[in-house]
């Protein structure tokens, strides 16, 4: 049996308040409509009667969430975070590895006989192309399933290899 002390260890100084509603994490944003069943075990904890009378509900114009809406806003698992970050590790290095494997062909690109001002937009092309890949195939994704959002990642992390920096190295 537990004592009243250690009851109070588990409370908080106003649990009992019947203003306070216990919501989880994924409820409904500031201002929109209360669920029945939650108001209704509010009511009747303050004492009001039974569910739904002298109930004022609060309404923004908002719809009531669907459960397949609160299951579409959870957001990405863990695992789906971290696949992202190793992504963008990779564009990361994709970036780093175009800026010195094109600096390395822009100075080839002298003895070639190409203008400098053909050779510095590709050149800056080049080294903005895997973080203009990153963020569209992110913003442009943003509504769709999560494979397909690492579907065109991946497609990207191929096509965008530094092949300048594969092939030539940094000439050290």
């Amino acid at each position: 049996m537990s004592t009243p002390r250690d009851d109070d260890a588990l409370s908080w100084a106003g649990d009992d308040d019947p203003t306070l509603v216990a919501g989880s994490d994924d409820a409904a944003p500031a201002g929109a409509r209360v669920d029945s069943a939650v108001t209704g075990r509010a009511d009747l904890e303050a004492g009001r009667g039974a569910a739904g009378s002298n109930r004022d509900h609060i309404e923004s114009g908002a719809p009531p969430r669907e459960a397949g809406e609160a299951a579409a806003s959870t957001g990405l698992s863990s695992a789906a975070l971290i696949s992202l970050g190793v992504l963008g590790g990779i564009y990361l290095l994709y970036t780093i590895g175009w800026l010195i494997g094109g600096l390395r062909v822009h100075g080839l690109s002298g003895l070639l006989g190409v203008a400098s001002s053909v050779s510095v937009p590709v050149l800056v092309l080049a080294v903005a192309a895997p973080a203009l890949w990153f963020t569209a195939a992110f913003v442009l994704t943003r509504s769709s399933r999560a494979w397909v959002r690492f579907a065109w990642l991946i497609a990207g992390a191929v096509l965008l290899v530094p092949w300048p920096f594969a092939t030539l190295g940094t000439g050290l």
